[in-house]
């Protein structure tokens, strides 16, 4: 080949190849730079979320006159760290030697973490929840070993969180919840299960930072460029004393397990605002253990707040309501200019059985010949208000009734507290059908309701009932939230001002005849409060199992409130399935007043002192007692008078 030729095929070769390298360069910074960029990025940055506290939920120490108003925490973050290696940056002679000592150090099987460290990668976790202690033990092994062999010191790295930290344990615990450990992998964000977490995650979340680190031997990467700075979630204040709380699970727990039972609850609540002072369940649940009740389908139902989750039927403990709304029935024939429903202190004959649309008989648990209100209401009898009943329904329909049942008591209709899943509830309506095509309302649904049967209500439904009781005839609005206070800023949550919704002297009628139920001759005699006054009543409502009524399972409870005169608090108890048993000198324990009863009492007893109420009847002891004075003692000379009358009319 003669040279021109020769110098013209190496010029155009050379051509050729300097624009196919023209070519490449151009596809590579052009068309593909920003995916060799992001490459690039990702060998000598790393994007890392800097995470935000989430809110605290915090008891309230303010409801006791001269008790310090510091907060107590109830839920609380607590830092912690994440361990992460950098695979790649890890020479492969050292990886199982590094693998041994993490595993030492963390506690985590040597295979597991070189797996980790095998992958081609530059962030692999190996451990999360480490203490700040733990961190440093192993920062002290890692820096000198990591300089010692010429590795990179951030090949094993931290990434700072926080936890959630229970510094009550497993106090108020399903009210409470938690958030799952890991958060969720595309937000970055928790993952509430239930309860307050789940309902105020919006408020208690805050928003994630973002921090630039370096990935290179000379910058560790805990240093770096704050992109955007965390914001910390809002804190709650509930209702709830942390004192309180403790008295009334204490208080269910003895309970539950002396009457043998499946579970129960107990519940304060002030009367007067509907602030909740404490809502105790057993079994517990621990929220730092969470995984262990979602995973065991044995457990999960221990998570919810059966207190507004899980109906009951309110047996006997609806007496009191539906023998105030046949005296409300007395003031409208008032208003008609016809004769009343009844004469409260009348003699009512109580010895039949068979009633108007009822094809089976309905009794008491003893026969009575003849009752008044107050009796009735001692006795717990079904009887006396059948009688009451069948003319209330002739004079004045069904649909009044149950009216009076919703309007002033708030039943079958959600309470609005701040809790998810709230059941409302439900009262049987004239004229409604159910699926099946069966009336809602029929003949027998007069007595049942009055019995507290054929209708559901949840925990902190008779709580406000019964506070319609406590506080002469309001309607309030149960609440757990105190305040919420973001960014320095207090919130005080809207709350519904308390309204009347029953004549102060038909509540006051009502509430001495309860005071009789838990006096000698009462069938809660059991709940009565050395020292002080209290006003309640029992339930033993049987449990549907199988499409009846198991006469041998039964929901027990009692409710009530204390002092008599001037309610501190309204306390529901429930004992959910008490064993069916008899026991010598007790009799049948099943019962409400033998097993709610009691507990109500001890209950109570403990949150009056803890308050420093002043005993409002300093006389009224047992007999033995020193301080005892029955001729005094609040209550005792009308329950003598009420007995005498009954002697006299049932001989």
């Amino acid at each position: 080949m003669k040279p021109r030729n020769r110098l013209a095929t190496i010029s155009l070769a050379l051509l050729t190849l300097f624009s196919l390298l023209i070519v490449r360069f151009y596809q590579i910074q052009i068309i593909e730079g920003a995916k060799w960029a992001r490459i690039a990025k990702g060998q000598h940055e790393l994007l890392v979320t800097l995470p935000a506290k989430r809110g605290r939920f915090f008891g309230n120490t303010q409801i006791k006159k001269g008790h310090p108003a510091r907060d107590t925490p109830y839920v609380t973050d607590v830092v912690k760290f994440h361990l992460y290696a950098d695979p790649m940056a890890i020479k492969g002679g050292f990886k199982e030697e590094i693998g041994l000592k993490l595993s030492e150090l963390i506690a985590v099987p040597s295979p597991v973490i070189n797996s980790h460290l095998s992958r081609k990668s530059r962030s692999r976790k190996l451990m999360m929840w480490l203490d700040p202690e733990k961190k440093k033990e192993i920062e002290t092994w890692w820096h000198p070993f990591a300089r010692l062999n010429r590795i990179p010191k951030n090949a094993i790295y931290f990434i700072q969180d926080y936890k959630r930290s229970y510094p009550f344990d497993k106090q108020l615990g399903q009210v409470l919840h938690t958030v799952c450990d890991e958060r969720d992998h595309k937000t970055g964000e928790w993952l509430p299960t239930g309860g307050l977490e789940m309902l105020f995650d919006d408020l208690l979340k805050g928003k994630n930072g973002k921090s630039l680190l370096l990935r290179s031997p000379r910058h560790p990467l805990d240093t770096g460029i704050v992109l955007e700075e965390p914001v910390d979630g809002a804190d709650i204040h509930l209702t709830i004393n942390p004192y309180l709380q403790a008295i009334a699970e204490e208080g269910i727990e003895e309970a539950v397990i002396k009457s043998g039972a499946k579970g129960g609850y107990a519940i304060l609540m002030d009367p007067e605002d509907g602030a909740i002072l404490a809502m105790a369940q057993v079994p517990f649940f621990r929220p730092a253990e969470y995984r262990t009740y979602y995973n065991d389908p044995s457990l999960v139902n221990e998570t919810k707040v059966k207190g507004i989750t899980d109906c009951l039927e309110p047996g006997s403990t609806l007496k009191p309501l539906t023998m105030s709304i046949m005296l409300l029935a007395n003031e409208e024939f008032k208003k008609r200019g016809e004769p009343p429903l009844f004469d409260p202190d009348e003699m009512i004959r109580t010895d039949r059985r068979f009633f108007p649309g009822r094809s089976k008989e309905l009794k008491d648990v003893r026969l009575h010949t003849y009752l008044n209100m107050d009796m009735a209401i001692q006795k717990s009898s079904n009887v006396y208000l059948s009688e009451l009943v069948v003319k209330l329904i002739e004079r004045l329909g069904p649909n009044w009734y149950r009216e009076k049942l919703t309007s002033i008591y708030g039943l079958g209709e959600k309470t609005g507290i701040e809790l998810p899943a709230e059941s409302p509830g439900f009262i049987p309506t004239p004229g409604k059908k159910y699926a099946s095509g069966l009336l809602q309302w029929s003949g027998p649904t007069p007595y049942s309701l009055m019995m507290g049967y054929n209708l559901q209500v949840n925990a902190i439904q008779l709580l406000r009932a019964w506070s319609v009781l406590a506080n002469r005839g309001h309607l309030v609005q149960p609440t757990l939230i105190r305040k919420i206070v973001k960014e320095g800023e207090e919130i005080t949550p809207p709350h519904p001002a308390p309204r009347r919704v029953l004549p102060a002297s038909v509540a006051e009628r009502i509430v001495g005849s309860t005071k009789y139920a838990t006096k000698p001759g009462g069938s809660a005699f059991r709940a009565d409060i050395y020292g002080y006054t209290e006003a309640g009543k029992t339930s033993t409502a049987e449990k549907l199992d199988k499409g009846g009524y198991n006469k041998k399972r039964h929901f027990s409870c009692f409710v009530g409130f204390a002092p008599a005169n001037k309610p501190r608090f309204v306390l529901v108890v429930g004992i959910d399935d008490p064993v069916y048993r008899y026991l010598p000198g007790i009799g049948r324990t099943h019962y409400g007043g033998k097993c709610a009863a009691p507990a109500f009492k001890a209950i109570a007893t403990r949150a009056l002192h803890y308050l420093g109420v002043a005993p409002d009847d300093p006389t009224g002891y047992p007999k033995g007692d020193p301080r005892s004075d029955l001729d005094e003692a609040d209550w005792m000379e009308e329950t003598r008078e009420l007995a005498k009358i009954y002697k006299e009319w049932n001989g």
